[in-house]
C-alpha cells in the first residue's frame, strides 16, 4: 500500500505563507491521483487541491490565484503552497492519493490517507 505523511503545518498570520509537504512511501506505481483535502470544526472535509500526472491540476475555486499544488516524482512528494491565507483557511490538512485520475478521489473517495497536518491561521 501506499504511505502518506503529512508535515509543514503550524501557525500563521492572516497574510501570511506555509507550504505543506506529502511524502508518499511504498508502491507508488500507478497512483497517478494526488491531491489535498481540509476540514474544519463543524465542517465538511472539503477538496483543496488535485494533481494528475505533472500537469493537470484543479482547485477549489475559494483556493485558486493564492495555492499551488505541486508535486516531485522523483522524492514522491506532493506540496500544496500556500499564499496569502486567510483566517477560514484554518483547517486540518490531508493529502490523498487513488489510481488512475482523480475523479473519483476529488469527491473524498481516495485510495488512500495521511493522517493530516494543522494550519492555523490568526
Amino acid at each position: 500500500h501506499v504511505q502518506l505523511v503529512e508535515s509543514g503545518g503550524g501557525s500563521v498570520q492572516a497574510g501570511g505563507s506555509l507550504r505543506l509537504s506529502c511524502a508518499a512511501s511504498g508502491y507508488t506505481y500507478n497512483t497517478n491521483c494526488m491531491g489535498w483535502f481540509r476540514q474544519a470544526p463543524g465542517k465538511e472535509r472539503e477538496g483543496v487541491a488535485f494533481i494528475e500526472g505533472q500537469e493537470r491540476i484543479r482547485y477549489a475555486e475559494f483556493v485558486k490565484g493564492r495555492f499551488t499544488v505541486s508535486k516531485d516524482d522523483a522524492k514522491n512528494t506532493l506540496y500544496l503552497h500556500m499564499n496569502s491565507l486567510k483566517l477560514e483557511d484554518s483547517a486540518m490538512y490531508y493529502c490523498a492519493a487513488d489510481l488512475g485520475d482523480c475523479s473519483y478521489c476529488i469527491g473524498g473517495h481516495c485510495g488512500d490517507w495521511g493522517q493530516g497536518t494543522q494550519v492555523t491561521v490568526s
